[in-house]
């Protein structure tokens, strides 16, 4: 019997590759991996020589930037031939500097050892208050279900937590005994807040009912209090307990409101919550934690009607804003003591985010700048004068200038009239003329594709090649109402941002069909598979990783990990009208008799969120429809989840396969 709950009465005859771990599914698995290797070894296989070219560009050997916390500065080494960083930490110098002294350096962590020749993915990674012990988390399957450990740093003793089902999150109280951890129910949700002490049973403090919502803890910023959080798509509800106080009752702010949408940190002006009551744009206020029910909460910065207030970020020193403002994240500090002023950036169209490693009580703060052509640089920010320095910046070995990389921002136009911004990359030469193009899209959860540096994004660019980001509807590139006009029943309008995308890059000669690669994962492989179905010449080849393309039948299935709390952004299939609207843009529904680009399709067997099946039912329908000879390719991780590879290597061999896959269907500029 097919294991998907269909709501109609026509047959899927690809069901039968939902039942895990039989023998004629895994020999299927099987069977299309050997063809992928099988074509990708007689079509101008590149794999080797991609790889080495990517590795080439990474310092193999290096150290992060260290974080300053307490007497110690903790940081991570990687080493040439190794998998995964080790993680140390060393007595922070007298003179305030980030050198660290290796000679009184401690290992507190060596993945490497660990993991052996198996996937291992850390989950989280928590030094107690007083420096004495490291909790950690470990997924050794890549279906994101987490074994906790603890162990005493003085001694290398190594304690493993009992907590089933743990979904890999660890809390310090201020007391270093006590551990907060959040376990998931038989969907996958994280669902059940746990207390935690060395030596006893665990203890439950709080269970959400609910499956449309997931529970989330956290310190805030001030070490002075735990917060724990309960968030569907769209509507949150928060508690709050002293961090010295780890048995008392969990303080709620305001009860769960269909739509309302907030967050907490605290600093030196009290609980501050970034709340959606006055608009979708979000306002801040600011309570005392004595007092935090929501009618004592005091309106601190009002909803401003031309930016989303995406998120902010406190420090004893200052609080920063980050604002979502056509399109780039402004952010705007106010110091303690000053005026309010904007963060400036070199580049016009850039990724920028507050990082962690300073202290809550440091005058400065971390910021992560980077570009399309511009690797990563950790800036510290003075919050009093707003002066940055360059800490460090990721290096890329060989020859490299970022001046050779031009960085472009045009503007779409969708049927409707909504003007959709793309970003690029290129050499010069590539963007004169029409080239070889990788156009990437998301669209969905909210989620903004802000750009991003690849060193081996280098390897198509230095090949002639273009990359390109849509950023449409569906994610929040343009802020809140970005998300909104792309989730439920505007679903479409992703689709259509994309393909206008697509369109705009060829009518101005950025590209042509013969040339054009698109590419997205999980839900943006939803969004390759509609668009695929609906304009399959419009594009010469496609990518999609782990694509969530069963998507009716997904949401039809609500005994799948996760899927009822999935209704708040695609809608409850229940619903009739509802039903039709999924039905009808759903890739694997929409396969018909055409002919398709050439495709490049991934998918990981223990993945949680989008199940393996997925892409195996799509190309096994694809398969039979398609009228055309050009490739399709699956390539199943049996030891992987969503995240694919979970080693720093493994995961360069992956991208060397997929651009091989691209150089042989595509080809030079």
């Amino acid at each position: 019997m097919p294991l998907s709950t269909r709501r109609d009465a026509t047959p899927d005859p690809y069901a039968w590759l939902e039942q895990r771990d039989r023998d004629e599914v895994i020999s299927h698995l099987n069977a299309e991996n050997s063809h992928t290797e099988q074509w990708l070894s007689t079509h101008n296989d590149q794999r080797a020589r991609l790889f080495e070219e990517i590795r080439g560009r990474i310092r193999e050997t290096d150290l992060s930037l260290p974080a300053v916390w307490g007497a110690w500065l903790y940081y991570q080494r990687t080493e040439a031939g190794a998998e995964y960083p080790r993680s140390y930490r060393c007595p922070r110098p007298q003179d305030g500097s980030l050198e660290t002294d290796t000679a009184h350096e401690e290992l507190l962590l060596d993945m490497n050892e660990l993991a052996g020749d198996g996937f291992l993915q850390l989950g989280d990674f928590a030094v107690s208050p007083d420096h004495q012990w490291l909790a950690y988390s470990l997924d050794r399957q890549g279906d994101e279900v987490y074994c906790l450990y603890l162990k005493h740093l003085a001694s290398g003793n190594i304690s493993e937590l009992p907590l089933d089902q743990a979904d890999g999150s660890l809390v310090w109280a201020n007391d270093s005994v006590t551990l907060f951890a959040i376990s998931m129910d038989e969907a996958s949700r994280p669902a059940t807040l746990w207390r935690l002490q060395l030596g006893t049973p665990p203890v439950r403090v709080y269970h959400e009912a609910d499956q449309r919502f997931y529970l989330h803890a956290y310190r805030s910023s001030s070490e002075q209090w735990l917060i724990l959080a309960s968030d569907s798509k769209n509507t949150s509800e928060v508690r709050v307990v002293p961090a010295d106080q780890p048995a008392a009752d969990w303080q709620l702010l305001s009860r769960r409101c269909n739509g309302h949408e907030y967050h907490v940190d605290h600093g030196p002006h009290g609980l501050l919550i970034r709340s959606n009551d006055r608009g979708e744009n979000f306002a801040l206020y600011r309570t005392d934690p004595c007092h935090p029910l929501r009618p004592h909460w005091e309106l601190l910065i009002d909803v401003d009607p031309q930016r989303t207030l995406e998120h902010f970020s406190v420090q004893q020193h200052g609080l920063l804003l980050h604002y979502r403002d056509a399109g780039l994240t402004r952010l705007e500090v106010h110091p303690l003591d000053g005026e309010a002023y904007q963060v400036s950036m070199p580049d016009a169209v850039y990724s920028l985010h507050v990082q962690g490693g300073e202290e809550y009580t440091s005058e400065s703060i971390r910021l992560r700048y980077e570009s399309l052509n511009r690797p990563a640089q950790v800036r510290a920010l003075q919050l009093a004068s707003g002066t940055q320095t360059i800490l460090k910046q990721t290096p890329v070995e060989g020859h490299f200038d970022p001046e050779d990389y031009e960085v472009r921002r045009e503007w779409a136009t969708a049927a409707d009239g909504t003007r959709i911004p793309i970003s690029l990359v290129g050499r010069t030469t590539a963007l004169a003329a029409p080239a070889p193009l990788y156009l990437y899209g998301y669209g969905a959860y909210g989620a903004s594709m802000d750009p991003w540096f690849s060193h081996a994004r280098l390897s198509l660019l230095d090949r002639g090649w273009v990359f390109a980001i849509a950023h449409v509807r569906g994610g929040a590139d343009m802020g809140e109402a970005w998300y909104q006009q792309g989730k439920l029943q505007h679903k479409t309008n992703t689709f259509d941002d994309f393909i206008s995308c697509a369109e705009h890059l060829i009518d101005n000669q950025y590209t042509d069909s013969t040339r054009l690669v698109i590419a997205g994962g999980s839900a943006g492989g939803l969004l390759i598979g509609n668009v695929i179905n609906q304009r399959p010449e419009l594009f010469a080849a496609a990518v999609a990783d782990v694509p969530f393309v069963d998507v009716w039948n997904t949401m039809n299935n609500p005994s799948l990990p996760l899927t009822i709390g999935e209704y708040e952004e695609w809608g409850d299939p229940n619903e009739p009208e509802v039903a039709e609207r999924i039905r009808s843009y759903a890739p694997y529904e929409q396969v018909r008799e055409q002919a398709y680009p050439a495709m490049f399709v991934t998918s990981g067997y223990h993945d949680m969120r989008v199940q393996y099946w997925e892409a195996a039912k799509w190309v096994a329908k694809l398969r039979h429809s398609k009228t055309d000879d050009r490739p399709l390719l699956l390539r199943t991780q049996m030891s992987a989840g969503h995240g694919g590879a979970s080693g720093r290597y493994q995961s360069m061999k992956e991208l060397a396969e997929e651009y091989s896959f691209l150089l042989a269907v595509i080809g030079k500029h």
